[in-house]
């Protein structure tokens, strides 16, 4: 099987992850791509293969006779779909662009073969596009015994709910340094990320019957509005790029006697991120002095941090992908996520991970796309990238 073929054998499983689970992983059917992916590295000779108890599918590939001394090098991916969108049923499907049967597609693709959905579901190419090139790579390997140090794989479960690095085991892994693939268009590479926060806010009313509310009627749905309108409109998803930080609101639910709200925060700056995170508290301070305290009940809790700190320290993995690309063909490009990876927690535990491209688009959302020229081509920059010389 070539990357494409897994790819679209991979979409057929629904592995969206669920925030509100307290399982690991988050859904048991995470588990059933698993133990797939862990049956598939056995067979194309990932001797070791194995899903753990929480869902995680490790596999290793023994240096090649005269280069135990090259250095051990990871690759990451993770296996579930973010909820934001149904994956349930994804009906995959490839087309020739012609600048109009895509949306949100730049024009550069027209004439180029895309993988795309019935604009029902998202199509899961975050991240099973990166499974997809990951086991195609070690497949060549391999299968044309190329010669390399160790190779480590790692597959996650709960990374779009910012859980898949929470119980990954580093001694088991046992790499010198690893990369996520698990970015956008082919030649991204990207060692900046945002620090990120989540926020759950729960406002509380009041309610009466409203024939005689006056001076009674405490709605907690308006005052919950009128949180949201003290955010700075200019400062959202839709509003920024590149290194503009934002607030999001993601989520909101109520009636009169209680509301909800959800919203992350992001900043590349680590001072700024701060600064956002005092500012969100004090609105809902001021709130709280204006309605009554405790009205506004507020939780901020940091997601992950931005890994530039660390890999400026290691700046050689970042040219040896680089490196591999430009040999390809394929000019790198990069650029700060506008979001974060599992490489963003693993990183800070000690182990140098960039991010690299998968070749996808709009990703969580029912136009999400991927080349399949570039599927093909990550493969093969990931075979340079582990090569030894």
């Amino acid at each position: 099987m070539n990357a494409l073929e897994r790819f679209l054998k991979y979409v057929t499983f629904e592995t969206t992850s669920d925030e509100e689970s307290k399982t690991v992983p988050s859904t048991a059917s995470q588990l059933i791509l698993a133990d797939y992916l862990a049956k598939e590295l056995k067979e194309i000779g990932v001797e070791d293969a194995v899903r753990d108890e929480l869902g995680y599918v490790y596999g290793h590939i023994p240096a090649t006779e005269g280069a135990e001394n090259e250095p051990s090098i990871g690759l990451v991916s993770h296996m579930d779909t973010s909820p934001d969108v149904s994956g349930k049923n994804v009906n995959a499907k490839i087309i020739t662009f012609d600048g109009t049967n895509a949306p949100m597609i730049d024009e550069k693709y027209i004439g180029k073969e895309l993988v795309v959905t019935d604009r029902k579901t998202l199509l899961g190419a975050d991240d099973k596009a990166g499974v997809a090139e990951i086991v195609s790579a070690c497949e060549k390997i391999i299968k044309n015994k190329i010669r390399h140090g160790k190779i480590s794989i790692c597959f996650t479960p709960d990374e779009e709910i910012g859980a898949g690095a929470d119980h990954f085991d580093f001694e088991r892994f046992n790499a010198d340094f690893a990369y996520t693939v698990d970015g956008g268009e082919l030649g991204g590479i990207e060692y900046e990320n945002f620090n990120a926060a989540s926020v759950s806010l729960t406002v509380h009313g009041v309610n009466t019957h409203p024939g005689s509310a006056k001076n009674k009627m405490r709605n907690a749905v308006l005052f919950l509005q009128e949180f949201m309108s003290m955010l700075p409109p200019f400062e959202t998803p839709a509003h920024t790029e590149n290194y503009e930080g934002f607030y999001h609101v993601s989520d909101v639910s109520g009636n009169e006697t209680e509301a909800k709200l959800h919203m992350i925060i992001r900043d590349h700056d680590k001072k700024k991120f701060e600064e956002r995170k005092k500012f969100v508290s004090s609105v809902a301070d001021f709130l709280n002095e204006k309605y009554g305290e405790k009205t506004f009940e507020l939780s901020v809790k940091d997601s992950y941090y931005n890994m530039r700190e660390i890999i400026e320290k290691h700046m050689d993995i970042v040219e040896r992908a680089e490196n591999a690309m430009k040999k390809l063909g394929v000019e790198p490009v990069v650029t700060p996520i506008r979001g974060g990876t599992d490489g963003a927690r693993i990183s800070f535990e000690g182990l140098p991970c960039p991010n690299l491209s998968t070749g996808g688009m709009n990703f969580h959302s029912i136009y999400e796309a991927l080349s399949v020229e570039a599927l093909s081509a990550m493969t093969d920059i990931l075979v340079e990238i582990i090569k030894a010389e």
